[in-house]
């Protein structure tokens, strides 16, 4: 009976496991790139200018990504206040003021709140420039403070900036499942109906907006001299949020992979069928149609970047983080740049081929670094982080 039944499991774990798709780690097996240009609209019209640009070029690309990736981020509501609360013990009391802010939104007749940590220099004189981090650390689901090597508070302060976190849960679930069980259910349900609908990933996004709403109504913060950044899942909402909403002056993905900053057409790492299997509730319904049909999406990544432009841009990887697919992120990042350079008039120079990197590259508008090391957010990628943060906030 124990022989069977140990038949019969190994029968169904190998069927389950062919049915998983596998990511791609062979260079040989990437497929050549055919890209959408940046330069011609969908009527065939050649772009010139900043503002053929963004009358004509970019939103048909913004409406792409909107339609068939990433669904809409509803910016419609009828009221949003700030309320503190002290519910944790600050452990920089020496260096910052800790805020904790619940963010209350209302629309038709429903509230949801979220919560935001806040630490603000106590030396020094506001307003100061503010970097938030979009979390989802699976030590906090609450929404507690993270530990310092993922968000350096005390460095971050030492060096003149408030900076502010708020946990993806405590906005949308990072569950298949659940999901919807934040502000989607609660504030926005009709989402879930449209096939081009708010999904988690526009949610937290959406979390980073109302942040945003939080420091331009004080005092405290220079909202102009604002950073958002996010790792993983929370770079991915990073770059759809910073695309939605231009008040961000920087943009800080670090190794958001597929759907992210690497160019989903290489279908190396993490593929578009991967990672809708793994996670059906972080892109919309149409994005499933694409799954091991990348070839057929009419954008890529690099479109993504250039919604950004000319706000100042940063992508950081890995190289043990083949999952994340480096080299396409650094590709779609300098494809990405042509608009920031012919469109824009912005030094955005990647002169080397991804095998020959080795620093990082700083320059105003657009950077990027690799580190040794696997997928994570470091003190290292921090450090780089705020040498170009101060190169775009000199003046």
């Amino acid at each position: 009976m124990k022989t069977l039944f140990s038949a019969l499991f190994t029968l169904l774990f190998s069927q389950f496991a062919m049915s998983q798709p596998t990511p791609n780690y062979d260079e040989s097996k990437v497929p050549d790139l055919v890209l959408p240009d940046p330069f011609v609209s969908a009527k065939g019209k050649i772009i010139q200018s900043a503002k053929e640009w963004e009358e004509i070029r970019r939103p048909e690309i913004f409406r792409l990504f909107e339609e068939q990736v990433y669904g809409k981020i509803p910016t419609d509501l009828d009221n949003i206040s700030f309320e503190e609360v002290k519910e944790s013990e600050n452990p920089y009391p020496d260096q910052a003021i800790l805020k904790e802010v619940n963010i209350t939104v209302s629309r038709k007749g429903q509230h949801y709140t979220m919560r935001l940590n806040v630490f603000i220099p106590k030396s020094g004189k506001g307003p100061f420039p503010v970097i938030l981090l979009i979390n989802y650390s699976p030590k906090y689901p609450n929404g507690q403070i993270v530990e310092e090597g993922f968000w350096p508070v005390p460095e971050l302060i030492a060096q003149g900036f408030a900076t502010a976190s708020f946990h993806a849960e405590t906005v949308a679930p990072d569950d298949k499942i659940r999901f919807s069980e934040g502000i989607i259910s609660k504030l926005y349900p009709e989402q879930l109906e449209q096939a081009d609908g708010m999904r988690a990933l526009g949610a937290w996004g959406w979390g980073a907006m109302r942040a945003m709403d939080y420091f331009e109504n004080s005092a405290l913060f220079d909202s102009e001299k604002s950073v958002l950044v996010g790792h993983s899942r929370a770079g991915k909402a990073t770059l759809w949020a910073s695309a939605n909403d231009p008040r961000w002056a920087v943009t800080i993905p670090n190794e958001s992979g597929c759907g992210g900053a690497a160019l989903s057409k290489r279908k190396f790492g993490e593929t578009v069928q991967v990672i809708n299997t793994s996670f059906p509730h972080w892109f919309n319904d149409n994005f499933k149609s694409y799954n091991n049909k990348e070839e057929e999406l009419p954008i890529d990544q690099h479109l993504l970047v250039s919604l950004i432009a000319p706000r100042a841009i940063y992508f950081s990887s890995a190289r043990e983080d083949r999952w994340a697919d480096p080299k396409g992120e650094y590709l779609s990042l300098t494809l990405g740049s042509r608009v920031y350079q012919e469109i824009f008039g912005k030094k955005a120079v990647f002169p080397l081929e991804f095998e020959e990197l080795q620093g990082p590259i700083l320059q105003p508008s657009m950077g990027y670094h690799i580190r040794e090391g696997e997928h994570n957010l470091t003190p290292e990628d921090w450090k780089h982080y705020l040498e170009f943060i101060k190169l775009n906030f000199k003046n």
